[in-house]
C-alpha cells in the first residue's frame, strides 16, 4: 500500500491568552490518501480552523506551542524553515479556500489578476501565461472568462466562492484545504459548489481537507471523516460507516440532530456546548454532555481500534483498567 499524501501525528497548536493557554489542537493525528477527501467535522470552537492554520503555518503571534509532525508526500514539512515552507509548500503544494470569499478578495483588483497572482508569485510564470491559465481555471469552476475584468463586488456570493476556488487550484496543488466553503451560501448554490468540487476531485485527483460543521454538505465529498471535539479527534472512520452508524457518542448525537427526508424520527437537540479549551475536562472531554457516561470517563480515554477500521477515543470501546 502506498504512503499517504498527508500524515499528521500528535499535532499541537496552543495559544497564549490573558486567561491562560488555549489548547486549540491537543495531540491530533490523521491521514489522507492521494485523490481522497477527509472531512474535519464538529461544532464551532472544536479546533477545525486552527487545524487549517496549522497545516498552512498561518499562525498568529500568540502561539504558545506548535509541535508534532506533518508529512506531505514523505516530506516532514514541520522541519522546514519559514522561508522554505513559503517557497516550496504554501500555495505550491497546499492551498486553501477560506471562509467568506469576499474577505479573501481584494475589492480594487480585477478578478482575473487575483486568480493569476499565485502563478506569478509562486511559480514565476509571466503575466500573459498566468492570465491565460487564470481564464481556464475560472472556466473549470463554472465562471465565464468574461468575468476576468470584473471586480469582486460585481459578483454574487456563489461566483465569488468559485473565484476563490480557482485561485486555490491554479497552481495545481496536491492538497486543497476547504474551510467552511459553503457556509454563507444558499442551499442551491451550496449544492452547485459541491458538485464542482466532486468533479474536480474526480478529474484531477486533487486531495481535499474539508472543514465544516454541516453534516449534509460533508457527506457529499467525504471519503473519510475525522470527528473533532474540544481540540481532539474523537473518531476516525470511513465515510460510508460514519454517516450510517457513527461509533463515538458525539458522532451519534450529531447524526441524531440531523433531519432526514425519509425518516419520521424527530431530530434530537444536543444539549450543552463544547468545553473551554483553556481548561478542558481532565477525563473524556465529551463526558459532561454524554448520555452514556460512566465511571471511567473521569480519566482520559484510550483510542480504540474497531474491527471495521474505525478508531474511537471512548471508554465504551476500550477496556477500563
Amino acid at each position: 500500500m502506498s504512503a499517504p499524501l498527508l500524515a499528521v501525528e500528535d499535532l499541537r497548536l496552543h495559544y497564549r491568552t490573558e486567561a491562560g493557554v488555549l489548547r486549540a489542537l491537543d495531540g491530533v493525528s490523521f491521514e489522507l490518501n492521494r485523490g481522497e477527501a477527509v472531512v474535519l467535522l464538529g461544532e464551532s470552537g472544536c479546533g477545525k480552523t486552527s487545524m487549517a492554520r496549522a497545516l498552512l503555518r498561518l499562525l498568529p503571534r500568540n502561539v504558545a506551542d506548535y509541535s508534532g509532525r506533518v508529512r506531505l508526500g514523505g516530506t516532514d514539512i514541520m522541519a522546514l524553515s519559514d522561508e522554505a515552507f513559503r517557497r516550496d509548500i504554501r500555495w505550491s503544494r497546499i492551498s486553501i479556500v477560506m471562509q467568506a470569499a469576499m474577505n479573501s478578495l481584494n475589492p480594487v483588483i480585477r478578478v482575473g489578476e487575483q486568480v493569476a497572482e499565485p502563478l506569478m508569485i509562486h511559480a514565476g510564470k509571466p503575466r500573459a501565461e498566468a492570465m491565460d491559465r487564470a481564464s481556464r481555471a475560472l472556466t473549470r469552476v463554472g465562471v465565464s472568462a468574461d468575468f476576468m475584468d470584473r471586480y469582486p463586488f460585481e459578483l454574487s456570493g456563489g461566483m465569488r466562492q468559485r473565484v476563490v476556488l480557482a485561485m486555490a487550484l491554479i497552481t495545481e496543488p496536491e492538497l486543497v484545504i476547504l474551510d467552511e466553503p459553503t457556509s454563507a451560501l444558499d442551499l442551491l448554490t451550496q449544492a452547485s459548489i459541491m458538485n464542482v468540487l466532486k468533479r474536480i476531485k474526480r478529474e484531477t485527483g486533487t486531495s481535499f481537507v474539508l472543514i465544516t460543521h454541516d453534516v449534509g454538505t460533508s457527506s457529499e465529498l467525504a471519503d473519510h471523516v475525522a470527528l473533532m471535539y474540544a481540540g481532539q479527534i474523537v473518531e476516525r472512520s470511513p465515510a460510508r460507516f460514519f454517516f450510517r452508524s457513527p461509533a463515538h457518542p458525539y458522532g451519534q448525537a450529531l447524526m441524531a440532530s440531523v433531519p432526514r427526508l425519509h425518516d419520521r424520527t424527530e431530530p434530537r437537540h444536543l444539549e450543552g456546548t463544547p468545553p473551554p479549551l483553556i481548561d478542558p475536562p481532565e477525563g473524556c472531554r465529551f463526558a459532561p454532555r454524554c448520555a452514556q457516561r460512566f465511571a471511567p470517563c473521569d480519566r482520559p480515554p484510550p483510542e480504540a481500534r474497531l474491527e471495521d477500521g474505525r478508531r474511537s477515543l471512548c471508554w465504551l470501546h476500550g477496556a477500563a483498567p
